[in-house]
């Protein structure tokens, strides 16, 4: 499942056979498109109040441990998980809207939240909430979702976070009825997926979120991206284990095709997955999508052999963009897409060196990034740790703080803007 914050349509993937090489997925026939965030009517809290979303960002910060509720209290929370309070469902159960505060129990922040309640049919059940309370127990990061607490009576659980004010960036994406995000926006939500990413490959046990896709990345009412849904996250290898052997699980179209052949998980099949979504960024489009053409309703097969292209790559981004971006930086974006992309994992770059080109690239600045010469598909590799060739560098660009394919600056740059 997977989101917080808003309606998305069911897209899971069940356990595989005992080989482990397929991924079986389940999705729904009747694709149900949710009402918008800011269209749920919440009783006890005003909507559309940015400043009601920065109190509750701040009252989120004092929920430094997590809280175990009671059933009563998450009835009490959710209006007895009334149908209008739904926000969404999944592989898990359903998710509801709700308000906490001390009316709840004495001493709480008032704060909104989405509850996540298991479904005692489903698929995902204990192990999946489990993981999600020991992981996110002790993870903490701003481009992670929060977890305020949880619920373990008799046979209900339940999962409670902070809850996201502009849902997922699914329905941003490719609902009709949403505006288009700006370039700086994909960027900045980009970076702040990728700095997710590398906070869980990162830390002293690496973690490979492995259901990285646009439902599990959920927006904060100033677009702030965050990951939610860790009910598939693995622990990863460590010193000289190379992978982690492991059922295939995950969502079609987003994970790596050697996990997808072989059961064996790294950090890299996260960084894979990682390009699928920086490729829907980029062209507006669905890793899947069986309504286009055959030779297009593959994202990545579609798109792939177009980024090694100067010309052919702007020729695939989103035409909703109207050209409101600088050439350079879509240049280094498709770049960085192809890299992660690549069907060997070992060519693929570490999240810390994405994350390290993304961060220029949210405003098409001058601190353009480029990619090293060793991230030529002829360079050879690198050391123990794969990390040489994979590095990513910044040079200082020259296309100052243009925003188009138009060779004019924006008014007001003191520097004429040319786009090689």
């Amino acid at each position: 499942m997977g989101n917080c914050g808003t309606r998305e349509e069911s897209a899971t993937t069940s356990d595989t056979n005992n080989d482990g090489n397929q991924l079986q997925v389940t999705s729904s026939l009747e694709k149900k498109r949710s009402r918008s965030i800011s269209g749920l009517s919440e009783p006890s809290t005003p909507r559309n109040d940015m400043n009601i979303s920065e109190a509750s960002r701040n009252n989120a910060m004092s929920y430094n441990t997590i809280t175990s509720f009671t059933m009563f209290e998450l009835e009490t929370v959710t209006k007895s998980f009334r149908s209008d309070y739904i926000l969404g469902g999944g592989g898990f159960g359903t998710v509801y809207k709700g308000y906490i505060d001390e009316n709840v129990r004495v001493g709480l922040k008032s704060l909104p939240v989405a509850v996540k309640v298991l479904n005692k049919e489903g698929r995902q059940g204990h192990r999946e909430w489990l993981t999600e309370v020991s992981l996110l127990g002790q993870l903490r990061h701003p481009n992670l979702v929060k977890l305020i607490g949880y619920c373990c009576e008799d046979d209900n659980r339940l999962l409670v976070y902070e809850f996201m004010f502009r849902g997922s960036l699914e329905n941003h994406l490719f609902r009709k009825a949403s505006v288009p995000l700006s370039w700086s926006k994909r960027m900045m939500i980009a970076y702040g997926a990728a700095k997710g990413l590398a906070f869980l490959h990162n830390s002293e046990w690496p973690v490979i979120y492995r259901d990285f896709k646009t439902s599990n990345i959920l927006l904060d009412s100033d677009y702030t991206a965050k990951l939610s849904d860790f009910g598939l996250a693995k622990a990863g290898p460590r010193g000289d284990e190379t992978h982690v052997s492991t059922r295939v699980m995950g969502t079609y179209g987003y994970a790596a095709p050697e996990y997808v052949m072989t059961g064996h998980l790294t950090v890299r099949s996260d960084v894979y997955s990682f390009g699928v979504v920086l490729l829907e960024l980029l062209t507006g489009r669905k890793s899947v999508d069986k309504t286009r053409p055959n030779k297009e309703q593959s994202l990545v097969d579609w798109a792939r052999p177009k980024l090694k292209d100067k010309k052919k790559m702007l020729l695939i981004i989103d035409p909703r963009l109207q050209d409101r971006y600088s050439l350079r930086a879509a240049q280094k974006a498709c770049s960085l897409a192809y890299y992660c992309l690549s069907q060997n994992p070992k060519a693929r770059p570490l999240m810390s060196d994405v994350v390290e080109t993304l961060e220029p690239l949210q405003h098409g600045s001058s601190n353009d990034a480029t990619l090293s010469s060793s991230m030529s598909p002829l360079a050879g590799g690198g050391g123990s740790d794969n990390r040489m060739g994979h590095r990513f560098v910044r040079t200082v660009g020259s296309a100052g703080g243009c925003r188009s394919r138009n060779m004019d600056c924006a008014q007001g740059t003191p520097v004429p803007c040319r786009v090689r």
